[in-house]
C-alpha cells in the first residue's frame, strides 16, 4: 500500500522535506545568535551609560582612532570653543520619534588643552523648504564651554556615501573625522561626541538625541522558536500526507473491487 512512496513525485517531496529540516534548524540558530548579540549589545550599552564621564581625549587621543564597541556610548566631556566656521549638517536623519526627516548638526569643538578638535553632534533640526539650502540652526554657544555626551564611532558606509559630488555646501552623508580632516585640514580626534548637556547652558539648541534603547531585546528569540517549531512540523506534515494518500488509495481500491464484481443473473 505504501509503494507509492517510491514514485517520482513522492521521492521529490521527501527530498524537499529532508532538505528543509537542516535549513530551518540553521535559521533558528541564526535568529538565536542574533538574539544573543542583541542582549550582549544592550548589556554593553547599559554598563557604558552608567560610567562616570571622562575627558574625551583620554579615550580618543589621536586622529584616526577607531572607537571600539567596548567604549561606544561611554559618557565623555570636552572643554573648548566651537569652530562654527566648519560646522556642517548630516542629511537624512530622523528626530527622536523617528517620524520626521531632517539633519544632524555637527560642530567641531577646539579643545582648550590644544590636543586637537572633537566633532560634536549638537542634535537634530528639521529640513527647510529646500534640501539645497542650509537648514535653520541655533547658533553654537560662543566662548569656552564644557560639553558632556556619549562617545560614538565614526560612521562608515559604502555605495558612494563618501562622495560629495553635487551636494550642497556644508552638507554630508556621514559623520566622519577622516572626511572632515580632509575637507578642513583640522586635527580631529577619532570618533565624535553625541551631545547631552552644555555648561553654560545655551538659550536655544537643536533637539538633543535620546539615550539609546537598551531594554528592547527584539523579536529574534520568538523567530528562532518559530523556525524550530516549523522544523518539528515538517516530518509530522509529511506523515499526515502519506497517511492521507494511503487512505485515499485504499478507498479507491475498495471501490474498484466492488465495481468489478459480477452482477448475479
Amino acid at each position: 500500500m505504501y509503494r507509492f512512496l517510491l514514485s517520482r513525485r513522492w521521492l521529490i517531496t521527501l527530498l524537499i522535506a529532508l532538505l528543509l529540516i537542516p535549513a530551518t534548524i540553521k535559521l533558528g540558530f541564526w535568529q538565536l545568535h542574533r538574539h544573543e548579540a542583541r542582549v550582549d549589545r544592550n548589556k554593553l550599552i547599559g554598563q557604558a551609560l552608567t560610567d562616570r564621564p571622562v575627558p574625551f581625549d583620554t579615550l580618543s587621543a589621536e586622529p584616526g582612532f577607531a572607537v571600539p564597541k567596548t567604549l561606544t556610548w561611554r559618557p565623555v566631556t570636552a572643554t573648548g570653543q566651537y569652530d562654527t566656521a566648519h560646522e556642517f549638517v548630516v542629511r537624512k536623519r530622523t528626530d527622536s520619534s523617528g517620524d520626521k526627516i531632517g539633519y544632524f548638526v555637527i560642530t567641531p569643538l577646539v579643545l582648550a588643552d590644544g590636543k586637537g578638535s572633537v566633532l560634536v553632534n549638537r542634535g537634530w533640526v528639521p529640513s527647510g523648504a529646500s534640501a539645497a539650502e542650509y537648514p535653520a540652526v541655533a547658533a553654537a554657544p560662543a566662548g569656552q564651554v564644557t560639553v558632556t555626551g556619549r562617545l560614538r564611532a565614526d560612521e562608515t558606509a559604502g555605495n558612494g556615501l563618501h562622495d560629495r559630488s553635487g551636494m550642497p555646501d556644508r552638507q554630508f552623508n556621514l559623520i566622519s573625522t577622516e572626511q572632515q580632516a580632509k575637507e578642513t585640514g583640522a586635527t580631529l580626534l577619532g570618533g565624535y561626541l553625541e551631545l547631552t548637556a552644555t555648561e553654560p547652558a545655551p538659550a536655544d539648541q537643536p533637539e538633543l538625541l535620546p539615550e539609546p534603547n537598551h531594554s528592547d531585546i527584539g523579536p529574534h528569540m520568538a523567530y528562532a522558536i518559530q523556525w524550530w517549531l516549523f522544523t518539528a512540523l515538517i516530518p509530522v506534515g509529511f506523515g499526515v500526507m502519506v497517511r492521507r494518500e494511503a487512505k485515499d488509495r485504499r478507498k479507491e481500491a475498495a471501490e474498484a473491487e466492488v465495481t468489478s464484481e459480477p452482477v448475479p443473473a
